[in-house]
């Protein structure tokens, strides 16, 4: 999953590695001759900065200095400067985009890295490597993070039934979503009833009542053509007076710009105030998945995401941007057809996958 951008990350780790140590290289060979060349000059007084003092910084102070640079190697230590990982902070720019990671997003990484490792100072003894890796991890992290909340918690102390409804296009697997969650929860310990809300489908009930029937579950449905909230209503009324924990509710694939679709959402809102509301796209969709969930969050505030078929997904883009992009957090990974191929999304254990830790 995602090989395509780990091997762009450890690309950038090598180049950013090699080009510290390069320039580590370079002050060791000068080390010194600089204040040799240059015994009597008085360190910086009153308000005077060592960027000032410095001539070979440059005037808006952005970089450490030769001279700045030949002191810490004197003392044992060296500084990483913007110079050094000019290149490879741009190609790693360039890796992320092709990605399909968010422009901003990828930016929001990039200045990130800078935070961490321009001016650093680090040990010989130490590795630039582990910097490089720490600052990658740290501004993967932050960006993936946004919105994160414990799942499993928020649905246990929850009033039951809790109502979770799903959203999205056509053809990204909601239902088979829904299924799989239907498993999840039943796996610990909960009871679930299906509401099929999608009554705009042909075909959509025999669909859904599929993997009811496969799984063992309740499920609520209508007549195609009948109206979703009341659907949704009916499965919640089952639920209260049968002392079932969960509601699933479908709806019918949309896009954003479909009005009477959207109005459906708007009414299973006002008649029934579901708890969550989940928007599920593929992970293959790349920036098209990242677009659709700013979209539908505009339109219809999601509270997460689940992003299927990442198990097909070598770039990435969509798990990477779409928490940073719409601010609610990803909370589960597809990664398969089976209803158990349900991974909860976790920030901290991706990240170290991506960078082979």
């Amino acid at each position: 999953m995602f090989d395509g951008l780990k091997d762009k990350l450890d690309s950038f780790r090598e180049d950013a590695e090699a080009a510290a140590e390069e320039a580590a290289d370079e002050e060791s060979a000068s080390d010194g001759s600089d204040e040799r060349e240059r015994p009597d000059r008085p360190e910086p007084v009153d308000d005077q900065t060592e960027a000032e003092a410095d001539p070979d910084t440059d005037e808006d102070g952005s970089t450490v200095g030769r001279l700045t640079r030949a002191k810490a190697y004197a003392t044992g230590r060296i500084v990483i400067e913007e110079e050094d990982l000019e290149t490879p902070l741009w190609d790693l720019e360039m890796a992320l985009v092709e990605s399909d990671v968010e422009m901003g997003v990828a930016e929001t990484i990039l200045d990130r890295v800078r935070e961490e490792l321009v001016g650093e100072t680090r040990k010989q003894v130490d590795t630039t490597a582990g910097l490089v890796r720490e600052a990658l991890r740290e501004a993967l992290v932050e960006v993936i993070s946004v919105g994160q909340f414990d799942f499993d918690e928020a649905v246990v102390e929850a009033e039951s039934p809790v109502t979770i409804v799903f959203t999205g296009v056509n053809g990204v697997g909601k239902t088979t979503t829904i299924a799989k969650l239907g498993r999840y929860f039943e796996e610990r310990g909960l009871s679930v009833v299906i509401a099929n809300g999608d009554t705009y489908r042909a075909g959509a009930n025999e669909q859904i009542r599929e993997h009811a029937d496969a799984l063992g579950l309740k499920l609520i449905s209508h007549e195609q053509g009948g109206d979703p909230a009341a659907v949704v209503y009916d499965a919640v009324e089952y639920a209260e007076a049968n002392d079932v924990d969960v509601v699933l509710g479908d709806t019918a694939g949309r896009l954003h710009t479909s009005d009477d679709l959207m109005e459906q959402l708007s009414k299973i809102d006002r008649v029934v105030d579901p708890d969550m509301t989940l928007f599920v796209d593929e992970a293959v969709a790349g920036q098209d998945a990242v677009r659709r969930a700013e979209e539908f969050d505009d339109a219809a505030a999601v509270d997460g995401a689940v992003l299927t078929k990442a198990d097909a997904d070598s770039q990435g883009g969509a798990a990477i941007s779409v928490a940073q992009v719409t601010g609610k957090p990803i909370l589960f990974l597809g990664t398969g057809q089976g209803y158990d191929d349900l991974r909860r999304f976790d920030p901290e254990a991706l990240v170290a996958d991506l960078l082979d830790e």
